[in-house]
């Protein structure tokens, strides 16, 4: 038996930080949606009660560092299931990227192994498991768009954004979201972007207010350690972009454009200046939206 499960990236319309708690977290407020630039993992039974990963990507660690096996070992324990899982990651987001990726395959992973084991979980359920695993991965489970406030985990659902073009473009290097929160000084933060305008943009469909809406607190802390970033940023805006972002803590930069022939501008801009180019539409629907009887959205299962 064989599950086949979409891991979607995410990006973030938001985020801004309001202080730093005392389990060493920070308290965030973030406004979260899913692009259709995906992993996807596939998950087949295994009878003898081991957890085993695979991955497209030579360089992505196989063992519990990795979250999709993290998150297999703990739903397993958890659950107290007998039979094991093998995973396999067809990896298209990049990674250490703020696209949320590896949060994304461990919320997959998630989804497949309940249907697999045959659980029974709701996405509540698994929500909650995953927030042990990583701040973004209840956010991933549910995908969609969302407000996260706590440290990622306490998620509002909201409506889908306005429909647009999203162009996104990493640089050549990883970026810490450790590192960046550690240099992060709260009490330092010049200029909080308005969650409320975000949400009222997201609310009319009013894309020209979602864009002036964006914003990201960390976004100042990744482009002084980098300044390839705002580089990127730069010249995404120069090509005509009508709203731009870094993802995250970074490295990711996206471009928020409604007119095609835009897109075709700023990717051809882009691809002069960095390799890893993508183009996506916003996904905005979420799994509870799509959940029917006993499969999750695009969630396959196969003998």
């Amino acid at each position: 038996m064989r599950i086949s499960v979409k891991a979607p990236a995410k990006i973030n319309l938001t985020l801004d930080v309001l202080a730093k708690r005392p389990d060493g977290y920070h308290e965030v407020e973030m406004v979260m949606t899913t692009v259709d630039l995906a992993d996807r993992v596939d998950l087949t039974l295994r009878d003898d009660g081991r957890i085993s990963l695979d991955c497209s990507a030579s360089f992505v660690p196989d063992d519990i560092r990795n979250h999709a096996y993290k998150a297999a070992v703990l739903l397993q324990e958890r659950y107290q299931v007998p039979r094991g899982a093998h995973l396999y990651i067809d990896k298209h987001i990049p990674v250490a990227a703020g696209l949320a990726g590896g949060s994304s395959d461990a919320a997959a992973t998630l989804r497949g192994l309940n249907l697999l084991w045959n659980l029974g979980l709701g996405l509540d359920e698994l929500a909650e498991v995953g927030a042990e695993i990583g701040s973004d991965v209840p956010f991933c489970v549910y995908g969609g768009t969302a407000l996260a406030r706590g440290r990622g985990e306490q998620i509002t659902h909201l409506a889908p954004p306005p429909p647009c073009w999203v162009i996104l473009a990493k640089p050549p290097i990883g970026v810490s979201t450790a590192d960046v929160y550690g240099n992060l000084r709260v009490n330092g933060i010049g200029c909080h972007p308005s969650t409320e305008s975000m949400l009222r943009a997201i609310e009319e469909q009013k894309f020209s207010l979602m864009c002036r809406s964006l914003g990201n607190v960390l976004e100042e802390v990744t482009l002084n350690v980098h300044p390839q970033v705002r580089q990127i940023k730069d010249l995404m805006e120069a090509s005509g972009a009508d709203g731009v972002l870094m993802s995250g803590s970074g490295p990711t930069v996206f471009a928020l454009v409604q007119k095609e022939a835009k897109v075709h501008r700023i990717y051809n801009a882009l691809r002069g200046f960095v390799k890893d180019v993508f183009v996506a539409r916003m996904l905005g629907v979420s799994e509870r939206g799509n959940a029917c009887a006993n499969t999750y959205g695009n969630d396959t299962l196969a003998p």
